[in-house]
């Protein structure tokens, strides 16, 4: 019989989602055994981590392994929170026109990704989204009292632009005094990716990162069985269901919707995933994007930007990139799932 544990994707990330994983259970009993499964779990990027991973003679013990991770983890913060005033982002987003700061180089290779995924996403995903996320409420600032003007998002999308940012060495410039990036739709995911290369300097043969629903995944457990993820059917009022299970292999996986993370104004629905392109948040059928890569960064990135294309758009996205995806949509009262061909050979 599977265990199971559900994780709630917190609201730092664009893309709010809950996922079941089966074959996991997050403790240790008192009667386990030295060669059972290391387990980890945390707090971090405003939300919660919990880690698997099977021992070998190479790794530390469990406390000296989860203060290395801590240790990373904190320094992602510290590079690429909006939500603290002293991180490299916010000294990048406080600089005055014309102005460059250095950064390390992991948040040089985070922005330079999201770069990258808003050329190949046809603009769909933009780290210089920050203006309008705060505008709409979803970011460091408050939420709005009012719906925003055309007026307010014009002013807000006068303030975004790729091109507004140029980057040389480890120094990050603006050419907008106002341009403010967040890169918190792919940050989490990269905190996946490095606390898995600290696992992989341990030779550690199979693990589960998570945080906050972001999953890398190698190998197979301490009893060799498969890792599976159950992914959730995306309903508003916090029914669970399932609606598929997956057996990932060695791959990381992000998921992003548009059912957690929202308010309502006005007898309006507002997700926390806003259009670039438009300013606007999303409005239409798609409800939820499952991404299958070898990068938990790419992955976030490309799930984020799928839940604003939309359906059609992201299915030829993923032809064209040869990504591994599952979309739900909803239909009525009940939903449909597409798959690429990518995705299919992972179902169960």
């Amino acid at each position: 019989m599977f265990q199971t544990l559900k994780i709630n994707n917190s609201a730092l990330k664009h893309s709010v989602n809950w996922l079941v994983l089966l074959g996991l259970a997050f403790f240790v009993s008192a009667c386990a055994k030295q060669n059972e499964m290391i387990s980890l779990s945390g707090s971090t990027m405003g939300t919660t981590y919990h880690i698997k991973v099977v021992p070998n003679e190479q790794m530390p013990t469990a406390q000296l392994l989860q203060e290395e991770i801590d240790l990373a983890l904190e320094r992602v913060n510290d590079q690429m929170s909006t939500y603290r005033p002293d991180s490299e982002l916010s000294r990048f987003n406080q600089l005055p026109l014309e102005q460059s700061v250095e950064v390390s180089p992991d948040t040089i290779k985070v922005v330079e990704e999201g770069i990258r995924l808003y050329q190949v996403t046809d603009k769909a995903l933009d780290i210089t989204l920050g203006p309008l996320v705060n505008l709409w409420g979803f970011g460091p600032d408050k939420r709005p009292t009012k719906v925003p003007t055309q007026a307010d998002i014009d002013a807000a999308k006068a303030k975004t632009g790729i091109n507004e940012l140029s980057i040389e060495g480890n120094r990050l410039t603006k050419h907008n005094a106002h341009l403010y990036v967040d890169l918190s739709s792919i940050a989490k995911g990269f905190g996946v990716d490095k606390v898995a290369a600290i696992l992989e300097q341990y030779h550690a043969t199979g693990y589960l990162v998570e945080i906050g629903g972001e999953l890398s995944i190698k190998g197979t457990k301490a009893d060799g069985s498969a890792w599976r993820v159950a992914i959730e059917q995306p309903t508003d009022d916090g029914a669970e269901a399932i609606q598929q299970v997956i057996a990932p292999g060695t791959m990381a996986m992000a998921t992003s919707g548009d059912y957690r993370n929202y308010y309502e104004e006005d007898g309006q629905r507002f997700t926390h995933i806003i259009d670039p392109r438009t300013g606007m948040p999303i409005n239409h059928k798609l409800a939820s994007v499952t991404i299958l890569h070898q990068n938990c960064m790419t992955a976030d990135g490309f799930a984020t930007a799928m839940m604003v294309l939309g359906t059609e758009a992201s299915l030829e996205l993923a032809k064209q990139q040869h990504l591994a995806i599952m979309l739900i949509e909803k239909q009525g009262d009940g939903f449909k799932v597409y798959y690429s061909d990518a995705f299919k050979p992972f179902l169960i």
